[in-house]
């Protein structure tokens, strides 16, 4: 019985990374009668069967777990965010920030596309800049591609966002001989195509790197309203001063994060976004397990 991760999944195989070596396999069914389905940075026991196909026989405890991208055991994300084609999207690069917060995933926000924002770039800026007040932002028109190779070691990193941002253009760049395909965006549609259909793994300085299937949109079945409010660090960074525990930061009284947000401490836009997701956790429709 040997250990190892697995970093791909196609078509009921998983190839398994074990000591520096790629072994493929399927999974036992016990397996599926447990109801666990292996994914991409799953941690496994499997039997090693040399130069034959072998067997994947359990999954170990995973740290965490993403929905979309379908992907376990990860470090951190870079979410590639672009500045127009696609237009950029506060809201939905706040869902993505929650899923993240939500499995302790320290988010890196990438933005794209700058060079081509033409006058879009004076309207998208500020905004970016308040994200830039919260979390790590790397600007492509600046960044110099080295700078990555220390921040992926010894790291599982998932490269993340809208389709059509450039994910696989930045990883292209980063490592060439990955060669993934890349898409122009739709003009009509103003997304991209998904280039990009499952998730793999790829070595890269002792860390793992994944691409991603973009997305255009996404949901928060993962997240309910008393989480929601921890997972905004801006705002847990003052909400130990609201009056009531467990404050929502809505038509409480005495509620530090909206003093803050008057200050200009707190961020309007991620703030009004905060609102509106709220209401579409509110409005979500309850998922009921059948029982076995």
């Amino acid at each position: 019985m040997a250990e190892g991760k697995i970093i791909s999944s196609i078509s009921g195989f998983y190839d398994i990374l074990s000591n520096g070596k790629v072994y493929r396999t399927r999974a036992r069914g016990n397996l599926r009668k447990k109801s666990i389905k292996p994914i991409v940075g799953d941690n496994v026991e499997f039997d090693d069967n040399k130069d034959q196909l072998g067997y994947l026989n359990d999954v170990l405890k995973r740290k965490n777990s993403l929905i979309r991208p379908p992907m376990a055991n990860v470090d951190q994300a870079i979410v590639v965010t672009s500045c127009v084609e696609p237009d950029f999207s506060a809201i939905l690069l706040d869902k993505i920030l929650l899923n993240l917060e939500k499995n302790n995933i320290h988010p890196i926000i990438y933005i794209s596309k700058e060079d081509i924002a033409g006058d879009k770039l004076d309207k998208v800026m500020p905004i970016i800049k308040e994200y830039d007040k919260v979390y790590p932002v790397i600007y492509g028109s600046t960044v110099n591609i080295d700078d990555f190779y220390e921040l992926f070691k010894d790291k599982v990193t998932v490269f993340t966002g809208q389709t059509g941002a450039g994910k696989s253009t930045l990883l292209n760049q980063i490592k060439p001989d990955l060669n993934l395909e890349t898409a122009e965006i739709s003009s009509t549609l103003n997304r991209g195509k998904h280039t990009t259909r499952q998730v793999n793994l790829f070595s890269f300085n002792d860390g793992l790197i994944a691409d991603t299937p973009g997305f255009s949109s996404i949901d928060l079945r993962e997240i309910s309203l008393e989480d929601l409010p921890q997972l905004y660090p801006d705002f847990v960074k003052y909400s130990d001063k609201c009056k009531f525990r467990g404050c929502t930061h809505i038509n409480e009284p005495s509620c530090a994060v909206k003093e803050e947000l008057e200050a200009g401490n707190v961020s309007i836009i991620r703030y009004n976004d905060y609102k509106t997701i709220r209401k579409e956790i509110e409005a979500r429709k309850p998922i009921y397990k059948k029982e076995k």
